[in-house]
């Protein structure tokens, strides 16, 4: 898969100044290294930097990631040790918007440039900042769940993780558009966070449609694993198949299936294979002292049953992992 950065950019790398004398040393640290949406960034990075060797530029990814999505000190650490290990950039997904801020100025003070993708941080330090518009993929989960439910209905909102700017975002854009444009449904809970896996999402959403489950009627998870802990809990308690109305985020091998089979409505999808190559083309970049853009936005889509099988749509759902 080939994306055309270059023009996209403005970079000219061929026109810039030249590489170090044995190429650069780039560090790409995400959130987790087992989910397929991390294995796809991966693959991206893995891409770009394969596109820089060929034009002439020697780049080397160095691939390491905390075992669990909601290990802070063990990111932090990682980012601290290519630090130490002297890397020419870093590449981060940061798992807390605020718990990164110290490593990521640390390394920026030491002359290691920082390019963030997937989710922000309350720095100004990194020199750029590529994801997705989670906001929008949030609004868009909305304006689908609402027209699902006719305007009118009553809600459930399964958050990730405090601390994650991105899930925090499309949570935020959900709400903003349920609240502004569909008076006419109830939210019955906007508080629960599903965790850091697939288990502790399960379970949250057990509880949650042991709570509210004959009152129901949409519902809405912020992310992959919530999606996937939420799709289960729906299944046991006999509430799939379109019984209750439910809209996720991100995509997999079983989300898509759910989606086809008609379990779950819609899935907001995003592009993590070119969140990894842009963020690899944008830090060497910024090594060769090139203008980068302080922001780029990687796009956001809807899958729905009715069109999962268009071109555009399954690309999303199904990014490149190697």
């Amino acid at each position: 898969m080939k994306i055309p950065l270059l023009a996209l950019l403005g970079l000219a790398l061929a026109s810039g100044a030249a590489a170090a004398p044995d190429g650069y040393n780039i560090a790409v640290v995400p959130k987790g290294t087992t989910n397929v949406y991390w294995k796809s960034i991966h693959a991206g990075a893995l891409a770009a930097a394969r596109e820089l060797i060929a034009a002439g530029v020697p780049v080397r990814i160095i691939w390491k990631g905390p075992l669990r999505e909601d290990d802070r000190e063990q990111q932090v650490q990682v980012v601290e040790n290519f630090m130490g290990r002297a890397v020419d950039g870093i590449v981060l997904a940061p798992l807390d918007s605020r718990a990164l801020v110290a490593p990521v100025e640390e390394a920026v003070s030491a002359h290691i440039p920082v390019v963030i993708i997937d989710s922000g941080l309350e720095s100004k330090a990194p020199a750029s900042f590529i994801a997705t518009d989670n906001r929008e993929g949030g609004r868009i989960a909305a304006r689908r769940l609402g027209g699902l439910l006719g305007a009118r209905g009553r809600v459930i909102m399964l958050r990730y993780a405090v601390g994650s700017a991105s899930t925090e975002a499309r949570e935020q854009g959900f709400l903003e558009v349920m609240r502004d444009q569909f008076p006419g449904i109830d939210l019955l809970s906007t508080d629960q966070h599903a965790g850091a896996t697939r288990d502790t999402a399960r379970r949250v959403a057990e509880n949650l449609l042991s709570r509210f489950g004959g009152e129901v009627t949409g519902i809405f998870a912020s992310n992959e694993s919530a999606t996937s802990g939420m799709l289960l809990a729906l299944r046991d308690a006999g509430l799939a198949g379109g019984k209750v109305a439910f809209v996720g985020f991100d995509s997999s091998e079983t989300l898509d299936a759910a989606l086809k089979s008609g379990d779950i409505q819609g899935l907001v999808v995003q592009n993590p294979f070119k969140m990894g190559y842009l963020g690899v083309q944008t830090i060497v970049a910024v090594l060769r002292g090139e203008k980068v853009p302080a922001m780029i936005d990687t796009g956001v889509g809807l899958a729905t049953p009715e069109n999962m099988n268009e071109p555009a749509t399954n690309a999303l759902l199904h990014p490149p992992t190697d």
